[in-house]
């Protein structure tokens, strides 16, 4: 079905999204390792990801708009060398300072680099079974990245937890090799050369603000009762920002983000079903290491193999998944893969300190189908009915959901565990039990917004890339 070239640029854009997947799990590896060499405080430990998210979370839609303003391999090509150089900074850090500053601007990397990849696969594969099919294996990508990071992490920390920094820099350095002959940005000739002339530099600021200080507020909410009247002030101020963005963007010219996208009810139900989805396996994979390691004792490695059967869905994404979305659609499958992920949640809660691995095998067994089942078509869905100059935007709306999901699926485990008293030991065991219903919650609710979008399709059979009137995942 592809070419050889096809499939080299598709190889490209899938590294580069294993890149960003694989190198958030090995640093959450990392970070005992981390710390007891560089002497670090547990905030500034912390801040190790949340660096990360902030600048992840924080410049994901201005990374979505520069790439369809600026060029989608432009973009693409400069922030993965800026990927490159501050991974391996992160490595060679000495101080904690350092590898915060690494951490932060690598988040921003992958916030201009990842909507722009998207963006690639859609421009360069044509409507129908092969962009299909290489968004299958994109999504699958993606999500296997982040599983099989767990067991990297585990296997490069024993050599030296600054492996885990340096390994991506000799995977972004494969990559780029391979990027500069092979990618083509097909939408360029319609590009002015200084096409930032353009740009909605009032909205860039107000809407990066709003992005960094909801990000920082939700990261704030691990602590409760810490500071509330900063984090309720961060909340007020991110308010403020993001109102003022509307303002300006209702004026503009050439605004940031086109106001008339979020008519499109499936973009919207996409991107609520994407946060929620990402929220309840951020929450549950954390409360697993907790577990695993602080109440079993399970070593990193053994942590890492354990949640590998959920990485099945790099096998099953590019496989199972386009067949399964030709025959029924985006939104049935997506719907087949949050019960799944809902049902596995539901399963883990009976879990109790003897437990077996057999026994936790079904539920990581179900969120394995449920990831392959639900990534791939929550890709697709994002830029169906979307113009291809505003794919871009259309990715960095997802992956801003997606962002904000694993930060509010980790804040809430954390304040939920605080709030009913964990403590390393068997004595944690309950507020585990607790949090657990949080992944569950979480996981309904993507369940029910999808559901809303079964009883939108009309009942004919359409293209998975259908107009929107018609289309599958509307």
């Amino acid at each position: 079905m592809f070419t050889p070239r096809a499939w080299g640029v598709l190889f490209v854009l899938c590294g580069a999204i294993f890149l960003e997947g694989i190198d958030v799990a090995m640093v959450n590896i990392a970070l005992p390792e981390i710390r007891a060499d560089l002497g670090l405080s547990t905030g500034v430990l912390s801040g190790v990801v949340s660096a990360y998210v902030l600048g992840y979370g924080g410049f994901m839609l201005l990374g979505g708009r520069a790439a369809d303003l600026l060029g989608h391999r432009r973009m693409f090509v400069l922030w993965l060398v800026v990927f490159l150089v501050f991974s391996g900074i992160g490595g060679l850090a000495t101080n904690g300072w350092t590898l915060l500053v690494a951490r932060f601007v690598t988040g921003v990397a992958a916030a201009f680099m990842t909507p722009a990849g998207l963006a690639l696969i859609t421009t360069n594969f044509p409507a129908g079974p092969q962009r299909t099919k290489a968004l299958g294996v994109y999504a699958g990508t993606a999500a296997g990245g982040f599983s099989l990071g767990l067991v990297a992490g585990g296997l490069l920390t024993s050599l030296g937890w600054r492996w885990v920094f340096f390994a991506p820099v000799l995977l972004s350095a494969l990559i780029l090799l391979a990027a500069v002959p092979l990618l083509k940005d097909h939408d360029g000739a319609r590009r002015p050369a200084f096409a930032w002339a353009r740009f909605d530099l009032a909205g860039a600021v107000a809407i990066t603000a709003a992005m960094l200080l909801t990000v920082y507020g939700v990261i704030r909410l691990e602590h409760p009762g810490e500071g509330t009247p900063v984090t309720v002030a961060v909340f007020a101020a991110a308010a403020g920002a993001l109102l003022l963005f509307v303002t300006v963007e209702r004026r503009s010219p050439a605004p940031l983000v086109r106001l008339g996208i979020l008519r499109s009810a499936a973009l919207v139900r996409t991107n609520l079903a994407a946060g929620a989805f990402l929220a309840a396996f951020a929450g549950f994979q954390f409360l697993m290491t907790l577990y695993l390691q602080e109440l079993r004792g399970w070593s990193t490695l053994q942590t890492g193999l354990a949640m590998l059967v959920v990485a099945l869905d790099t096998v099953l994404a590019p496989t199972l998944t386009p067949r399964l979305v030709d025959r029924f659609g985006n939104a049935r499958v997506l719907f087949g893969g949050l019960v799944s992920a809902a049902v596995a949640y539901a399963v883990f809660l009976r879990v109790d300190l003897d437990w077996t691995y057999a026994a936790m095998l079904p539920s990581l067994v179900l969120l394995g189908f449920g990831f392959a089942l639900a990534y791939g078509p929550l890709t697709m869905a994002a830029s169906d009915d979307i113009d291809p100059d505003e794919h871009g935007l259309a990715a960095g709306l997802l992956y801003t959901a997606l962002q904000f999901g694993t930060a509010l699926g980790l804040s809430a485990v954390t304040a939920t565990l605080a709030i009913s008293g964990f403590a390393p030991g068997d004595a944690g065991f309950g507020a585990i039990r607790v949090a657990l219903w949080v992944p569950l919650v979480a996981a309904v609710l993507a369940v029910v917004v999808t559901a809303f979008g079964l009883r939108a399709r009309r009942p004919v059979a359409v293209p998975v890339n259908g107009p929107a009137e018609t289309c599958p995942a509307g």
